[in-house]
């Protein structure tokens, strides 16, 4: 098991022009990071491809190891050519995953609004997501990359629904990105659900959230979940999710691959991080 930290967590760093992601990975490996996942917030390897060297050079150089790349999409699309432009872009992005190295690749799927995100639409969506999904990952099997869905904003983000995407594609190297944190945006048990859908992990998120009840407001800083109670993003270890039973149940089922750690709460994202991937290691050892 290696301990790493996403670029996201260091977004607002790199967008405000305090750091560049090539300073990300050497603040990555000098805190305790040792992989670094790829989630382009600030900059763009699209336009920019020779950047992907310069990663692959810089994470060489500090002795870690670039593990993932994390990109956003999504397949509906109000029109038939723009549903195969989209899939086309993500094969392009599938490029990039193997410029950099790495044998995982996260693709989003999927967005819609919170009233639209219901199991009759998901259902009626289904087909149209799968040969996307299924184009893309034959196109990254040349390359021996596995893509993956993330439990990812309201939409496919239950445990349920990404199993049910993953066995429609019905690949062997389609499999999820499983965040912990993310099911609580569709009010899901994080314990629970990463019971049921770490089986199908190709890599793993820790993030924490604060949680409060619908009916208590905590003001700027917090969104609504799918059901309305609200959420925070906390510094891995210290929100409500009960991050000690989760870290247990991985460890348990004999996962040894890559965590990567997600911070996007309040404090200095700098801070966040470190603690975080600080928390990781000593409850993988505790656990």
């Amino acid at each position: 098991m290696k301990v790493g930290l996403s670029t996201y967590s260091l977004s607002r760093a790199v967008k405000s022009g305090e750091m560049d992601v090539l300073q990300a990975i050497e603040w990555i490996a000098a805190n305790g990071g040792e992989h670094v996942e790829i989630s382009p917030f600030g900059f763009n390897l699209e336009e920019t491809p020779e950047l992907a060297d310069a990663i692959v050079q810089k994470a060489k150089e500090v002795g870690i190891e670039v593990s993932n790349y994390c990109i956003s999409a999504n397949f509906i699309k109000p029109s038939t050519a723009e549903y195969e432009a989209e899939i086309e872009r993500v094969k392009r992005h599938v490029d990039i995953a193997n410029r950099l190295g790495v044998k995982t690749m996260r693709h989003d799927v999927a967005s819609r609004p919170k009233n639209e995100c219901t199991i009759e639409r998901f259902e009626s969506d289904l087909e149209m997501l799968v040969r996307a999904c299924r184009i893309v990952a034959d196109h990254a099997a040349r390359y021996g990359i596995t893509t993956s869905i993330e439990n990812h904003g309201f939409y496919i983000q239950s445990s349920d629904r990404v199993q049910r995407l993953i066995h429609a594609v019905n690949r062997t190297n389609y499999k999820t990105t499983m965040d912990i944190g993310n099911f609580m945006c569709v009010d899901e048990d994080p314990v629970s659900a990463v019971k049921k859908n770490i089986p199908y992990a190709s890599i793993i998120h820790l993030k924490d959230f604060y949680l409060r009840p619908s009916y208590r407001n905590p003001g700027e800083g917090w969104f609504e979940s799918l059901s309305g109670n609200y959420l925070r993003g906390a510094i891995f270890g210290q929100g409500d999710i009960d991050v000690t039973e989760v870290v247990r149940r991985i460890k348990e089922s004999g996962y040894d691959r890559y965590i990567s750690i997600e911070f996007e709460g309040m404090e200095d994202c700098k801070l966040g991080s470190r603690i975080g991937i600080e928390n990781a290691k000593r409850l993988w050892l505790e656990a």
